[in-house]
């Protein structure tokens, strides 16, 4: 049997930022750089209003902290391209911070306390609800106001809180009981597969069984139509248990910066205007019945501009097998949903369209979205898998990320994750395990492992460049688990900004 491998080595990702240089690192571009924004001249806001919502104590952590990052934070320990100093948040991002009292709002700090206690009696799930109420008050006294009305809103949360009442275990019917065990059978068969990544994207058991609070106030928010990021002590307090302080700062500022409504960086947009979706499901409860299955689509621009969409509901079968499957009519209702958003976002439709989804596509789902689709002249659907293929090299460290491997002309492996020649390590805690990429439709194999490697870097959730999904999917377990705290109806916002 003739056995055949080829080995190519892919650049790490380029992005813009508001100079004219283009960098693989976000920290090194943000810093030297600014913003991609920059670009946008006067039209541009110099200042974020962030408003706060919290007990007294952590309101007084969270200003201290919104303080202390309007001035340089030095790294403490020996500085490398992953650690470095964070030079300021208008350093950084060529903008100021305002919060004041006016953008303020405190809830009572001993009501959380008793309700955090009382988490673990017969009516914690009324207790958890009321904790969830007592914030949502505060986003929407924010919300609710013509002026002073603030462009991301911060959730302070005490000790208490985050520690007890972060998720609450649901009272499950049968049939969600027979989905939960389901779901808890196929991870196990996937034990087989050494640190399989599939439980980053996908739903697992916990999911169904629990409550989120994350979950439960960002749905409230994307009601509210503002966005909010969750603060707790490990963000506002050093310890000996949380990261270094800059390395929290940059994380920290980068989202903060990006549900304000502004764009950090972008990759180069080539010579194509091309839409990016991933496609995943999740299961959620709805009164037409209680528990359905449910498509999400999380699709970005060229310009990186993201939203989320979430298509018809079908019911769940506990015994359905685990890569579900759309019919040619939902493949075709989702593939329209999103061209329609992209245009309403963007003015045009794309001229590429490439579709990632962790299963398969049979061919009722390639029917409904080329139908879909077809004025797109371009349109490739890509299956990303995590595999058992491993590529060994000499020495300590594993192969590089990038690392693209074909092995008898037909079967393609990228490494996403791996030895970072700019960082001289692996800096990972496991085995770096790699994609197996299948392509399908009008791309070739090593345009779609490219695409694959670039989204890993569009995740403005943080400034760490090791993410090892593409931002098609990084986020499907968060936006399910929203939209599914939200209910039967469709919100009226989809940006990606309210979700992460």
């Amino acid at each position: 049997m003739t056995f055949e491998m080829s080995i190519v080595q892919l650049p790490e990702p380029s992005l813009q930022f508001g100079g004219a240089t283009q960098q693989t690192d976000p920290k090194v571009g943000l810093e030297y750089a600014g913003p991609f924004d920059l670009r946008f001249g006067s039209a541009r806001n110099p200042f974020i209003n962030v408003g706060l919502v919290g007990t007294k104590e952590t309101l007084d952590s969270a200003t201290k902290w919104l303080e202390r990052c309007s001035d340089t934070i030095p790294f403490l320990g020996d500085p490398s391209s992953l650690n470095r100093s964070f030079p300021s948040f208008a350093g950084a991002f060529h903008k100021n911070l305002q919060f004041s009292d006016e953008m303020t709002v405190t809830v009572p700090g001993e009501r959380l306390d008793q309700l955090s206690e009382q988490l673990t009696k017969r009516d914690r799930f009324e207790r958890f609800q009321e904790i969830v109420d007592i914030f949502v008050s505060g986003i929407t006294s924010l919300a609710k106001r013509d002026t002073n009305r603030p462009d991301v809103v911060l959730i302070c949360l005490p000790k208490s809180i985050s520690l007890k009442a972060r998720t609450v275990d649901r009272e499950l019917s049968q049939e969600e009981k027979k989905v939960a065990k389901h779901i808890e059978d196929q991870q196990g068969l996937r034990q087989l597969e050494l640190f399989d990544l599939s439980e980053e994207i996908e739903q697992t058991k916990e999911d169904l069984l629990k409550r989120d609070l994350r979950h439960a106030l960002k749905a409230k928010a994307l009601e509210l139509r503002l966005p909010i990021q969750i603060v707790t002590p490990s963000l506002t307090e050093d310890s000996g248990t949380n990261q270094e302080p800059a390395t929290r700062a940059w994380n920290f500022s980068v989202a903060l910066y990006y549900k304000s409504g502004g764009v950090p960086w972008r990759l180069p947009v080539g010579e194509v205007e091309t839409c990016f979706v991933g496609i995943s499901f999740h299961h959620f409860r709805t009164t037409m019945r209680h528990m359905v299955h449910s498509s999400l689509a999380q699709a970005f621009s060229s310009e990186g501009e993201g939203f989320a969409i979430r298509g018809e509901a079908v019911p769940a079968d506990p015994d359905q097998r685990r890569n579900t499957k759309l019919t040619e009519r939902q493949a075709f209702i989702l593939g329209t949903q999103v061209l329609n958003e992209y245009r309403a976002r963007t003015g045009n439709a794309p001229l590429r369209l490439i579709i990632h989804k962790t299963s398969e596509f049979d061919k009722p789902e390639i029917v409904g979205f080329r139908d879909a689709l077809r004025e797109i002249p371009i349109v490739s659907m890509v299956t990303l898998v995590p595999s058992a293929f491993r590529l060994l090299r000499f020495g300590a460290y594993p192969p590089n990320i990038g690392t693209v491997c074909t092995v008898n002309g037909h079967r393609t492996f990228l490494y996403t994750s791996g030895y970072m020649p700019a960082l001289e390590t692996y800096p990972g805690p496991h085995i770096p395990q790699p994609f197996e990429v299948r392509c399908f439709g009008d791309s070739k194999p090593t345009d779609a492992v490219r695409d694959v490697l670039n989204l890993t870097r569009m995740n403005w959730n943080t400034a760490d460049i090791r993410g090892k999904w593409p931002v098609t999917l990084s986020f499907a377990r968060r936006v399910g688990g929203i939209l599914d705290e939200f209910g039967d109806e469709v919100p009226e916002e989809s940006s990606l900004r309210y979700f992460i």
